[in-house]
């Protein structure tokens, strides 16, 4: 079982609850790092000195979830979203508050009329309480809450919630801690609030200044009936961004990732995403333009709570980051 990356799934991390996170990374990766600080907004840097050319390597930390609006007279607890959350995939899921509290986000109505028209505004969470005051006891407004779900691995896959970005983080810690040297001043950042619109990484390029960067997050598949047209797969290996909604992958990272897979012989695939971005969508318009890119695991079902992952093409993954950090831009 690749423990590291369930207990990092296991952790409630929706957007601007990224703290007890944080604090677990910085004791994973703290021996191996000559440097490790928390900027003011929350992200967490790891430095290792190298040559002086600056390279920032990072992977959000946040994932999407729920924020309580409102507490209802017969115990609801309204909510609104942290992120990319669909209705859809919401509906009758279990999510769980920052303080344990637990629920099931419900129909606030008859469900047939809602389902001609869902939206989160028509959706409560039921916590079980009686009434309000209860609901007002249990959860606080303001409150954060992620989905909660079982940690599954299956062969060569991994099911889970919050993928979307432990499987980043998980591949940052692990390249890290193997890594055998660095060339470059590296600055390793686990970001926050990625999902509310790259805040978190627009605030740390700006103090970093970063000569290059590259972000570590996951893609969509279109190995699926009900995927998108693209060609990213499972089992295909590492995904070196060509371009995303957010950017276009400067050619200096795209064609040093592809030559570092070609002379480790580490398995990669080319990614054009039509929709959604990364941090480095913000990083490459600070300070005068940084040239960006991204390496990024392919997942199936993103930003749902059954998200999906080949355990092969994260350690292709780990591999291609641990070259990068090895031999540097």
């Amino acid at each position: 079982m690749l423990t590291l990356l369930k207990t990092l799934c296991d952790v409630n991390s929706p957007s601007g609850c990224e703290g007890s996170l944080a604090s677990f990374i910085k004791k994973e990766i703290e021996s191996c790092a000559d440097a490790v600080w928390q900027d003011a907004l929350g992200n967490l840097i790891v430095h290792k000195k190298g040559d002086g050319t600056k390279l920032m390597l990072c992977a959000h930390m946040d994932e999407i979830g729920l924020v309580a609006t409102c507490h209802g007279e017969k115990g609801q607890v309204y909510v609104s979203a942290l992120g990319g959350v669909f209705p859809y995939t919401a509906l009758y899921q279990r999510v769980r508050f920052e303080n344990g509290a637990e629920g099931v986000l419900v129909p606030d109505g008859q469900e047939a009329d809602l389902l001609k028209d869902l939206k989160l505004s028509k959706l409560y969470v039921d916590i079980g309480a009686k009434d309000a005051e209860e609901a007002k006891a249990r959860v606080a407004l303001g409150e954060g809450a992620a989905f909660a779900g079982a940690y599954c691995e299956q062969g060569d896959t991994v099911i889970a919630k919050a993928l979307d970005n432990r499987a980043g983080c998980y591949a940052l810690i692990e390249a890290l801690r193997e890594a055998k040297k660095n060339k470059n001043d590296i600055y390793a950042v686990f970001t926050v609030s990625e999902e509310l619109g790259l805040r978190g990484a627009k605030a740390v390029a700006e103090s970093v200044k970063p000569d290059y960067a590259v972000a570590l997050d996951v893609t969509r598949t279109g190995d699926t009936a009900s995927g998108p047209k693209m060609s990213v797969r499972l089992g295909g290996g590492a995904a070196i961004k060509i371009m995303d909604h957010s950017m276009l992958a400067h050619p200096i990272i795209k064609e040093r990732l592809q030559n570092l897979c070609k002379e480790r012989d580490i398995l990669w695939q080319a990614e054009v995403l039509e929709r959604g971005g990364t941090d480095a969508g913000a990083i490459h318009l600070t300070g005068g333009g940084v040239p960006s890119g991204c390496i990024s695991i392919p997942l199936r079902y993103v930003h749902t709570p059954g998200e999906m992952l080949s355990k092969q093409d994260l350690e292709q993954v780990v591999a291609l980051t641990k070259a990068l950090i090895e031999e540097g831009i």
